[in-house]
């Protein structure tokens, strides 16, 4: 009698957790689906727009399926807010799946079967693995274990290594994900090889996203908007400025 009590405590603070959530902070009820498509309309990281003052966080749309947008290669300034976008397109996901309300103002979320990341960098180096290792590790685990079913999140893949091997390894996974037979899931895949914007010429469910900035004179102001289209700079000097 304890242990079921203490479960349906549990439960209880669970759900009750999610619904003070959803109240204070303005999430919407997520439409779940078995499609294979991805649809938020203003979305927001639930984390990180609680670090900003109230109405400060710029929201992003999304809206991807394996049909017409499976693989979207998002291009852009350092601190433009790419990987915000990767880590609360997943977050959004992940609150969908586990019964919560979403921070965003319309959502219709299909089930995936495993959210995979390639975020960041880290060694490890009492296995004698090298941060590029590392990432090619990773990259290769989920190569190998994702479905059609997953949600792939990929950041700066290849940037490890000479600038031709980064590139043509950047390309390769992008191409294998779009081509290969038990993939062709729904991908987010930020980059700075700007050459990598071609690929919707090549690929048939390609399509370029930028984060929009603004430049005026030698400074640069983000906008930390979501637009389609490719980006021609990274502004990385303009970054390095910024930080002495």
């Amino acid at each position: 009698r304890l242990h079921h009590m203490g479960q349906v405590v549990a439960r209880t603070d669970v759900f009750l957790s999610f619904a003070t959530s959803a109240h204070l902070y303005q999430y919407v009820k997520p439409e779940v689906t078995a499609e294979s498509k991805l649809f938020i309309k203003g979305g927001r990281h639930p984390v990180v727009e609680r670090k900003l003052p109230p109405g400060r966080y710029i929201s992003n749309d999304v809206d991807l399926d394996v049909t017409e947008t499976q693989l979207a290669i998002l291009t852009g300034p350092n601190m433009a807010g790419k990987s915000t976008y990767l880590r609360q397109t997943a977050l959004i996901v992940i609150m969908a799946q586990i019964g919560s309300y979403v921070p965003a103002t319309q959502a219709s979320i299909g089930i995936v079967d495993r959210i995979f990341t390639r975020i960041g960098l880290r060694d490890n180096l009492t296995a004698g693995e090298s941060t590029f290792m590392v990432e090619m590790r990773e990259t290769a685990i989920i190569l190998n274990q994702a479905t059609a079913k997953s949600l792939i999140i990929l950041d700066e893949i290849g940037r490890g290594t000479s600038t031709n091997d980064g590139l043509a390894i950047a390309r390769a996974v992008a191409e294998y994900i779009h081509d290969y037979d038990s993939l062709g899931c729904q991908t987010l895949f930020a980059t700075h090889y700007h050459e990598l914007t071609d690929l919707p010429e090549y690929l048939a469910k390609a399509r370029n996203f930028n984060m929009a900035v603004q430049r005026k004179g030698d400074t640069v102001i983000f906008l930390y908007n979501v637009e389609a289209g490719s980006s021609d700079q990274s502004y990385g000097i303009n970054v390095a400025q910024l930080a002495g």
